[in-house]
Protein backbone atom coordinates (compact mmCIF):
# COMPACT_ATOMS: atom_id res chain seq x y z
CA UNK A 1 0.00 0.00 0.00
CA UNK A 2 1.26 3.04 -1.04
CA UNK A 3 0.89 6.85 0.87
CA UNK A 4 1.41 10.14 -1.12
CA UNK A 5 3.03 11.95 0.94
CA UNK A 6 3.79 15.74 0.25
CA UNK A 7 6.45 17.66 0.17
CA UNK A 8 7.94 20.22 2.53
CA UNK A 9 7.03 22.36 4.20
CA UNK A 10 4.48 20.21 6.02
CA UNK A 11 3.47 23.25 8.43
CA UNK A 12 2.88 26.65 6.68
CA UNK A 13 3.68 29.89 8.79
CA UNK A 14 0.86 31.65 6.52
CA UNK A 15 3.40 34.47 5.51
CA UNK A 16 3.76 35.35 2.04
CA UNK A 17 5.95 37.77 0.32
CA UNK A 18 2.62 40.19 -0.41
CA UNK A 19 2.14 40.56 3.37
CA UNK A 20 5.61 41.30 4.24
CA UNK A 21 5.98 44.23 1.80
CA UNK A 22 2.76 45.27 2.90
CA UNK A 23 4.08 45.56 6.33
CA UNK A 24 7.08 47.27 4.74
CA UNK A 25 5.13 49.88 2.75
CA UNK A 26 2.77 50.66 5.67
CA UNK A 27 6.11 50.92 8.20
CA UNK A 28 7.47 53.57 5.99
CA UNK A 29 3.90 55.92 6.09
CA UNK A 30 5.36 57.66 9.30
CA UNK A 31 8.95 58.74 7.38
CA UNK A 32 6.68 59.61 4.22
CA UNK A 33 3.90 61.89 6.15
CA UNK A 34 7.26 63.26 8.00
CA UNK A 35 8.89 63.99 4.25
CA UNK A 36 5.76 65.88 2.64
CA UNK A 37 5.32 67.88 5.77
CA UNK A 38 8.46 69.22 6.10
CA UNK A 39 9.98 68.81 2.06
CA UNK A 40 6.82 69.05 0.20
CA UNK A 41 4.84 67.15 -2.49
CA UNK A 42 7.66 65.94 -4.21
CA UNK A 43 7.65 62.59 -2.63
CA UNK A 44 4.07 61.66 -3.22
CA UNK A 45 4.48 62.64 -6.66
CA UNK A 46 7.98 60.72 -7.24
CA UNK A 47 6.54 57.72 -5.80
CA UNK A 48 3.51 58.01 -8.35
CA UNK A 49 6.23 57.93 -11.42
CA UNK A 50 8.23 55.53 -9.72
CA UNK A 51 5.76 52.74 -9.09
CA UNK A 52 3.98 53.47 -12.36
CA UNK A 53 7.18 52.60 -13.83
CA UNK A 54 8.19 50.23 -11.69
CA UNK A 55 5.14 47.63 -12.33
CA UNK A 56 5.30 48.75 -15.92
CA UNK A 57 9.16 47.26 -16.53
CA UNK A 58 8.41 44.61 -14.18
CA UNK A 59 5.42 43.60 -16.55
CA UNK A 60 7.60 43.96 -19.84
CA UNK A 61 10.06 42.29 -18.51
CA UNK A 62 7.94 39.22 -17.50
CA UNK A 63 6.27 39.27 -20.97
CA UNK A 64 10.32 38.99 -22.62
CA UNK A 65 10.77 36.16 -20.08
CA UNK A 66 7.43 34.13 -20.74
CA UNK A 67 6.86 34.31 -17.21
CA UNK A 68 3.04 34.54 -15.78
CA UNK A 69 2.33 38.45 -14.40
CA UNK A 70 -0.38 38.44 -11.46
CA UNK A 71 2.49 36.42 -9.40
CA UNK A 72 5.30 39.09 -9.60
CA UNK A 73 3.18 42.18 -10.50
CA UNK A 74 0.84 41.82 -6.87
CA UNK A 75 3.90 40.07 -4.93
CA UNK A 76 4.77 44.27 -3.84
CA UNK A 77 8.60 43.69 -4.49
CA UNK A 78 8.48 45.99 -7.66
CA UNK A 79 6.46 48.38 -5.29
CA UNK A 80 8.41 48.69 -2.40
CA UNK A 81 12.08 49.10 -4.75
CA UNK A 82 10.16 52.39 -6.54
CA UNK A 83 9.02 54.01 -2.92
CA UNK A 84 12.80 53.12 -1.77
CA UNK A 85 14.40 54.86 -4.74
CA UNK A 86 11.93 57.40 -4.22
CA UNK A 87 13.11 58.25 -1.19
CA UNK A 88 16.32 58.78 -2.26
CA UNK A 89 15.72 61.31 -5.19
CA UNK A 90 15.32 64.94 -4.67
CA UNK A 91 11.54 66.32 -4.41
CA UNK A 92 11.70 68.41 -7.43
CA UNK A 93 14.14 66.20 -9.69
CA UNK A 94 12.46 66.29 -13.02
CA UNK A 95 10.27 63.19 -13.91
CA UNK A 96 12.46 61.70 -16.19
CA UNK A 97 15.25 61.31 -13.47
CA UNK A 98 12.42 58.96 -11.69
CA UNK A 99 11.45 56.93 -14.91
CA UNK A 100 14.93 56.37 -15.99
CA UNK A 101 16.07 55.19 -11.90
CA UNK A 102 12.99 52.89 -11.15
CA UNK A 103 12.99 51.46 -14.71
CA UNK A 104 16.99 50.83 -14.49
CA UNK A 105 16.38 49.08 -11.12
CA UNK A 106 13.81 46.85 -12.12
CA UNK A 107 14.64 46.05 -15.57
CA UNK A 108 18.86 45.81 -14.81
CA UNK A 109 19.26 45.20 -11.41
CA UNK A 110 16.42 42.67 -10.83
CA UNK A 111 14.86 41.19 -13.81
CA UNK A 112 18.23 40.86 -15.92
CA UNK A 113 19.50 38.54 -12.78
CA UNK A 114 16.34 36.33 -12.73
CA UNK A 115 13.72 38.03 -10.52
CA UNK A 116 12.54 38.04 -7.03
CA UNK A 117 15.51 36.31 -5.11
CA UNK A 118 18.05 36.01 -8.00
CA UNK A 119 19.25 39.51 -7.79
CA UNK A 120 22.91 39.98 -5.73
CA UNK A 121 22.20 43.96 -5.01
CA UNK A 122 19.42 45.86 -3.42
CA UNK A 123 17.85 46.81 -6.85
CA UNK A 124 16.66 50.38 -5.67
CA UNK A 125 20.19 51.13 -4.45
CA UNK A 126 21.46 50.57 -7.93
CA UNK A 127 19.07 52.57 -9.67
CA UNK A 128 19.72 55.57 -7.16
CA UNK A 129 23.92 54.76 -7.91
CA UNK A 130 23.31 55.35 -11.72
CA UNK A 131 21.29 58.37 -11.14
CA UNK A 132 23.94 60.08 -9.00
CA UNK A 133 26.87 58.92 -10.90
CA UNK A 134 25.15 60.24 -14.34
CA UNK A 135 23.12 63.22 -13.47
CA UNK A 136 25.08 64.66 -10.41
CA UNK A 137 23.30 68.15 -11.14
CA UNK A 138 19.84 66.86 -10.91
CA UNK A 139 20.48 64.66 -7.83
CA UNK A 140 21.78 66.83 -5.19
CA UNK A 141 18.87 69.38 -5.94
CA UNK A 142 17.50 69.03 -2.17
CA UNK A 143 14.51 71.43 -1.71
CA UNK A 144 14.78 73.46 1.65
CA UNK A 145 12.33 72.65 4.55
CA UNK A 146 8.92 74.40 4.41
CA UNK A 147 9.72 76.28 7.57
CA UNK A 148 13.27 77.98 6.07
CA UNK A 149 11.49 78.77 2.47
CA UNK A 150 9.54 81.72 2.52
CA UNK A 151 7.67 80.93 -0.92
CA UNK A 152 4.78 78.25 -0.53
CA UNK A 153 5.18 75.81 -3.02
CA UNK A 154 1.65 73.96 -3.76
CA UNK A 155 0.97 70.59 -5.40
CA UNK A 156 0.29 71.87 -8.85
CA UNK A 157 3.58 74.15 -8.54
CA UNK A 158 5.49 70.69 -7.57
CA UNK A 159 3.97 68.98 -10.61
CA UNK A 160 4.52 72.30 -12.81
CA UNK A 161 8.49 72.03 -11.43
CA UNK A 162 9.20 68.31 -11.90
CA UNK A 163 6.99 67.47 -15.37
CA UNK A 164 7.61 70.80 -17.12
CA UNK A 165 10.18 72.87 -15.18
CA UNK A 166 8.09 75.77 -14.82
CA UNK A 167 9.03 77.40 -11.48
CA UNK A 168 6.32 79.79 -9.72
CA UNK A 169 6.87 83.45 -9.23
CA UNK A 170 9.59 83.32 -11.68
CA UNK A 171 12.21 81.62 -9.69
CA UNK A 172 14.92 78.73 -10.61
CA UNK A 173 15.71 76.06 -9.12
CA UNK A 174 18.88 77.26 -7.16
CA UNK A 175 16.21 79.59 -5.35
CA UNK A 176 14.23 76.92 -4.00
CA UNK A 177 17.02 74.05 -2.98
CA UNK A 178 19.74 74.33 -0.28
CA UNK A 179 22.74 71.92 0.71
CA UNK A 180 21.89 68.74 2.63
CA UNK A 181 22.70 68.83 6.38
CA UNK A 182 25.82 66.43 4.98
CA UNK A 183 26.42 67.92 1.62
CA UNK A 184 26.90 71.44 4.08
CA UNK A 185 29.18 69.98 6.30
CA UNK A 186 31.49 68.30 3.22
CA UNK A 187 31.82 71.35 1.72
CA UNK A 188 32.78 73.67 4.74
CA UNK A 189 35.07 71.68 6.03
CA UNK A 190 36.71 71.74 2.59
CA UNK A 191 37.15 75.56 3.42
CA UNK A 192 38.57 74.70 6.63
CA UNK A 193 35.71 75.87 8.70
CA UNK A 194 35.28 73.81 12.17
CA UNK A 195 32.52 71.73 12.71
CA UNK A 196 30.76 73.93 15.10
CA UNK A 197 31.02 77.54 13.42
CA UNK A 198 29.39 75.31 10.22
CA UNK A 199 26.58 74.02 12.71
CA UNK A 200 25.88 77.39 14.27
CA UNK A 201 26.49 79.60 11.88
CA UNK A 202 23.64 77.62 9.11
CA UNK A 203 19.87 77.56 10.08
CA UNK A 204 19.69 74.25 8.42
CA UNK A 205 20.76 72.28 10.95
CA UNK A 206 19.19 71.67 14.20
CA UNK A 207 19.61 69.49 17.42
CA UNK A 208 19.67 65.84 16.11
CA UNK A 209 21.19 66.59 12.65
CA UNK A 210 18.90 68.90 10.59
CA UNK A 211 15.46 70.75 10.36
CA UNK A 212 12.76 68.33 9.36
CA UNK A 213 15.51 65.39 8.43
CA UNK A 214 15.66 64.21 12.15
CA UNK A 215 11.53 63.99 11.90
CA UNK A 216 12.28 61.95 8.65
CA UNK A 217 14.40 59.93 10.50
CA UNK A 218 12.09 59.77 13.83
CA UNK A 219 9.58 58.09 11.30
CA UNK A 220 11.88 55.86 9.86
CA UNK A 221 13.13 54.65 13.16
CA UNK A 222 9.32 54.25 14.48
CA UNK A 223 8.75 52.12 11.47
CA UNK A 224 11.97 50.52 12.01
CA UNK A 225 11.07 48.91 15.16
CA UNK A 226 7.60 48.24 14.40
CA UNK A 227 8.99 45.50 11.50
CA UNK A 228 11.40 43.99 14.27
CA UNK A 229 8.03 44.13 17.23
CA UNK A 230 6.08 42.16 13.93
CA UNK A 231 9.71 39.53 13.51
CA UNK A 232 9.41 40.84 9.65
CA UNK A 233 13.30 41.87 10.05
CA UNK A 234 15.65 40.76 13.08
CA UNK A 235 17.14 43.25 14.89
CA UNK A 236 21.05 41.95 13.82
CA UNK A 237 22.09 44.38 10.84
CA UNK A 238 20.10 47.74 11.77
CA UNK A 239 21.68 47.45 15.42
CA UNK A 240 25.02 46.44 13.59
CA UNK A 241 25.08 49.38 11.26
CA UNK A 242 24.14 52.01 13.92
CA UNK A 243 26.04 51.11 16.13
CA UNK A 244 29.42 50.59 14.72
CA UNK A 245 28.74 54.04 12.61
CA UNK A 246 27.79 55.55 16.25
CA UNK A 247 31.48 54.20 17.78
CA UNK A 248 32.83 55.13 15.05
CA UNK A 249 31.72 58.94 14.80
CA UNK A 250 32.24 58.54 18.76
CA UNK A 251 35.49 57.64 18.34
CA UNK A 252 36.30 60.64 16.16
CA UNK A 253 34.50 63.32 17.70
CA UNK A 254 36.26 62.59 20.88
CA UNK A 255 39.62 62.76 19.04
CA UNK A 256 38.62 66.03 17.36
CA UNK A 257 35.05 68.02 17.43
CA UNK A 258 36.45 71.12 15.74
CA UNK A 259 36.65 68.16 12.36
CA UNK A 260 33.87 65.18 12.60
CA UNK A 261 30.94 65.54 13.36
CA UNK A 262 28.93 63.95 16.32
CA UNK A 263 27.49 60.63 16.55
CA UNK A 264 23.90 61.99 16.91
CA UNK A 265 24.31 63.74 13.48
CA UNK A 266 25.64 61.15 11.71
CA UNK A 267 22.81 59.32 13.26
CA UNK A 268 19.85 61.02 12.41
CA UNK A 269 21.76 62.81 9.34
CA UNK A 270 21.14 61.59 5.84
CA UNK A 271 19.63 58.19 5.15
CA UNK A 272 21.10 56.44 7.46
CA UNK A 273 18.25 54.62 9.37
CA UNK A 274 16.49 54.39 6.07
CA UNK A 275 19.56 52.44 5.41
CA UNK A 276 19.76 50.18 8.65
CA UNK A 277 16.02 49.34 8.89
CA UNK A 278 14.79 48.82 5.33
CA UNK A 279 17.36 49.11 3.27
CA UNK A 280 20.28 46.53 4.41
CA UNK A 281 17.66 44.20 5.39
CA UNK A 282 16.49 43.25 2.12
CA UNK A 283 16.40 39.89 2.50
CA UNK A 284 17.55 38.59 -0.95
CA UNK A 285 20.90 41.01 -1.26
CA UNK A 286 21.93 40.84 2.29
CA UNK A 287 23.55 38.08 4.81
CA UNK A 288 21.50 35.44 6.06
CA UNK A 289 22.91 34.21 9.07
CA UNK A 290 22.75 35.39 12.33
CA UNK A 291 26.65 36.07 12.59
CA UNK A 292 27.18 36.98 9.04
CA UNK A 293 24.27 39.82 9.51
CA UNK A 294 26.50 41.42 12.44
CA UNK A 295 29.31 41.45 10.58
CA UNK A 296 27.34 42.56 7.51
CA UNK A 297 25.93 45.24 9.42
CA UNK A 298 29.30 46.26 10.86
CA UNK A 299 30.80 46.80 7.30
CA UNK A 300 28.14 48.87 5.83
CA UNK A 301 28.38 51.02 8.96
CA UNK A 302 31.77 51.35 9.12
CA UNK A 303 31.78 52.06 5.30
CA UNK A 304 29.10 54.71 5.57
CA UNK A 305 31.69 56.45 7.89
CA UNK A 306 34.62 56.43 6.25
CA UNK A 307 33.48 57.21 2.42
CA UNK A 308 31.68 60.25 4.27
CA UNK A 309 34.20 61.55 6.22
CA UNK A 310 37.11 61.05 3.23
CA UNK A 311 35.33 60.20 0.11
CA UNK A 312 33.08 62.19 -2.43
CA UNK A 313 29.72 61.22 -1.58
CA UNK A 314 28.47 62.92 1.95
CA UNK A 315 25.72 60.64 2.13
CA UNK A 316 27.58 57.17 1.35
CA UNK A 317 24.60 54.87 2.52
CA UNK A 318 23.97 53.32 -1.24
CA UNK A 319 27.89 52.63 -1.97
CA UNK A 320 27.79 50.90 1.22
CA UNK A 321 25.23 48.74 1.12
CA UNK A 322 26.07 47.65 -2.33
CA UNK A 323 29.73 47.07 -1.78
CA UNK A 324 28.51 44.81 1.39
CA UNK A 325 25.89 43.25 -1.00
CA UNK A 326 28.97 41.76 -2.82
CA UNK A 327 30.54 40.36 0.38
CA UNK A 328 27.32 39.35 1.24
CA UNK A 329 27.80 35.62 -0.32
CA UNK A 330 31.37 34.83 1.42
CA UNK A 331 30.32 35.96 4.78
CA UNK A 332 27.40 33.46 4.80
CA UNK A 333 30.03 30.62 3.61
CA UNK A 334 32.10 31.43 6.75
CA UNK A 335 29.75 31.83 9.12
CA UNK A 336 26.86 28.80 8.72
CA UNK A 337 25.90 27.32 11.93
CA UNK A 338 27.15 23.92 12.00
CA UNK A 339 23.63 21.57 11.01
CA UNK A 340 22.09 19.44 13.62
CA UNK A 341 24.00 16.05 14.48
CA UNK A 342 27.50 16.89 12.00
CA UNK A 343 30.86 17.33 13.54
CA UNK A 344 32.37 20.71 13.46
CA UNK A 345 36.10 19.51 13.09
CA UNK A 346 37.31 19.23 10.40
CA UNK A 347 39.22 16.05 9.23
CA UNK A 348 42.72 16.12 9.24
CA UNK A 349 43.75 15.07 5.85
CA UNK A 350 45.63 11.88 5.21
CA UNK A 351 49.58 11.74 4.47
CA UNK A 352 49.98 10.87 1.35
CA UNK A 353 54.09 9.89 1.48
CA UNK A 354 54.36 6.33 0.77
CA UNK A 355 54.53 4.03 3.85
CA UNK A 356 52.72 6.23 6.08
CA UNK A 357 49.61 5.27 5.18
CA UNK A 358 48.14 1.98 6.68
Amino acid sequence: MSLATASSPHIHSGANITALMLRVLLALVPAIIAYTWFFGWGLIINIAIAITVALGSEALMLRLRQRPLAPFLTDGSAVLTAVLLAFCIPPLAPWWITVMGAAFAIIVAKQLYGGLGYNPFNPAMVGYVMLLISFPLEMTGWVAPNMLNQLHISFIDTVHIIFQGHFPYALSMDALTMATPLDAVKIERGLNRTVPDIIAGNPIFSGLGGVGWEWVGGGVLLGGLWLIFKRDISWHIPVSVLGSLFVMSLFFFMLDPDVYPSPIFHLFGGATLLAAFFIATDPVSASTTPRGRIIYGIGIGVLIYVIRSWGSYPDAVAFAVLMMNMAAPTIDYYTQPPVFGHSTVKPVPADDTPGNNP
